[in-house]
């Protein structure tokens, strides 16, 4: 996560990499830079957990432009 320009980067198994800003994730508009950096990654790479925001997301899902809910991406 970048502070300056409020952007997670994620750098893939195939070298490509991936920016997306993470306050536009559900649950995630009024977290803090320090409650964003505290993510974990799941074992097998497939998804980001913040345990203090109780906020979980595909990276498959992130890639396809899906920051939640159907419902919130209306």
């Amino acid at each position: 996560y970048d502070r300056a320009s409020a952007l997670m980067t994620l750098k893939l198994y195939n070298g490509c990499v991936f920016s997306f800003p993470p306050r536009q994730i559900q649950g995630m508009a009024a977290a803090t830079d320090e409650q964003i950096e505290q993510f974990e990654l799941s074992a097998m790479g497939y998804g980001l957990h913040w345990e203090a925001l109780d906020v979980d997301i595909s990276v498959p899902g992130l890639l396809n432009g899906w920051f939640g809910t159907e419902q919130y991406m209306e």
